[in-house]
C-alpha cells in the first residue's frame, strides 16, 4: 500500500508546530519553506554570508527530526554569551555551513536530514537570494520580511525584490500530490510569500489535489486585526484564486488569563468561526478545539490538527 502524499506551504512557528502532529502518521510529507526571512540570527548570516535565509529551514527541520532531546537542545543552543558567535544557534551555523560546503540547498539539506533521521522532505521555496517586498495601501514599499511584519502602516499586498526561480522539486511535489495544505502562520510573511510566482500558482490550482487551510487561532496586528475565518480564507485566495476546499479552524472558547494578555498586550484576538459565512460556498469546514497552551504560548494542539488532517485524507481524499 502506498502513503499518501501530502504537501505544506509554510513559514517557521506555524508550519513546524504542525508537523510534529502529521508526522506520527503514515503519510509522505513534503514541506516547502520560505527563504526571505531578514531578522535576528538569520538576517544577519544572510548579509555576512550572502546566502538565503536559513533559519525557517532549520526550524522546520527538527520538527521533523527522529532524534532524542539531547540532539534537539543541541541544535536549538544559541551561543547567547559569544560576541563572536552572536546569539546564532547551532542548527543555523550548521546549515550555514552546509551550504558553503556543498553549494546550494539541494546538496546540502540531506546532509542534515541524515544527522536528524528527517521523517519526510523539506523543500526551500527557491535557491535564489531574495527578500520580501511590502507595499503599502499609499504605494510605500517596505523592503523585507522584518520591515514588513513590524510595519505600522496597513500592508496591501507582497512580492519580492526580484524575479527567482521556483524550485523545480517544489512544482513536483505539487504533481504528485494527494492533499495541499497552508499552514497556519502569518498570512502575509509565511503563507503570501509562496503564492507569488505565477507558476507556481498554476501549479497549484491545476494540482488534482485538494486545497486546505489551516487557520490561524489568533489575529495579528495591523495584519488581520477583526479577521474571521472566513476573512483569512479571502485572503488567502486574493493571491491563490477562489481554490480552497476545505479550512480546519477552531470553535472552542479562549478565555483565560493568557487570552487576556494576548489582548490587552499585545493586541491579539481569537480568530471567530462564524459557518453562516462559509454558506453558498464550496468550502467544506472541519471545526474543533484546536489550541493547547505550551511554555506559556497558545498554539495549535498538533496531535488533534495532525490528525483531523489524516482523517480527511483517509475519508475525503479519493485518488
Amino acid at each position: 500500500m502506498f502513503m499518501k502524499k501530502i504537501v505544506i506551504f509554510g513559514g517557521g512557528s506555524g508550519l513546524s508546530q504542525l508537523l510534529k502532529g502529521i508526522k506520527l502518521f503514515p503519510v509522505e510529507i513534503t514541506a516547502v519553506v520560505t527563504v526571505a526571512d531578514n531578522g535576528a540570527s538569520t538576517g544577519r548570516l544572510r548579509r555576512e554570508m550572502h546566502i538565503p535565509a536559513v533559519g525557517d529551514i532549520s526550524k522546520v527541520m527538527l520538527s521533523m527530526a527522529n532524534v532524542d532531546d539531547d540532539v534537539i537542545d543541541l541544535m536549538n543552543y544559541r551561543f547567547v554569551k559569544s560576541k563572536t558567535l552572536g546569539n546564532h544557534s547551532v542548527k543555523n551555523l550548521l546549515l550555514t555551513a552546509l551550504l558553503d560546503l556543498k553549494g546550494n540547498f539541494d546538496n546540502a539539506l540531506p546532509v542534515l536530514g541524515n544527522i536528524l533521521d528527517l521523517k519526510g522532505t523539506v523543500l526551500p521555496l527557491t535557491e535564489d537570494n531574495i527578500n520580501l517586498v511590502g507595499v503599502t495601501k499609499d504605494g510605500t514599499e517596505l523592503y523585507g520580511e522584518e520591515q514588513v511584519s513590524k510595519s505600522a502602516k496597513v500592508v496591501d499586498y507582497v512580492t519580492y525584490d526580484k524575479e527567482f526561480v521556483v524550485n523545480p522539486k517544489v512544482m513536483q511535489a505539487v504533481d504528485d500530490a494527494d492533499l495541499i495544505i497552508f499552514s497556519s502562520g502569518s498570512l502575509l510573511t509565511s503563507i503570501a510569500p509562496h503564492l507569488i510566482d505565477k507558476s507556481l500558482v498554476k501549479k497549484i490550482n491545476e494540482a488534482t489535489a485538494d486545497k486546505m487551510y489551516i487557520c490561524n487561532l489568533f489575529t495579528q496586528p495591523g495584519e488581520t486585526d477583526d479577521f474571521t475565518v472566513k476573512d483569512h480564507v479571502d485572503f488567502l485566495e486574493k493571491y491563490l484564486g477562489h481554490n480552497i476546499d476545505v479550512v480546519i479552524a477552531n470553535n472552542a472558547i479562549m478565555s483565560s488569563k493568557l487570552a487576556k494578555k494576548y489582548a490587552n498586550e499585545e493586541q491579539k484576538d481569537p480568530v471567530l468561526l462564524n459557518q453562516e459565512e462559509f454558506k453558498g460556498t464550496n468550502i467544506k469546514v472541519i471545526a474543533d478545539k484546536l489550541f493547547t497552551i505550551e511554555d506559556g504560548y497558545y498554539r495549535h494542539d498538533s496531535l488533534k490538527t495532525g490528525y483531523l488532517i489524516f482523517s480527511y485524507l483517509m475519508d475525503v481524499v479519493e485518488k
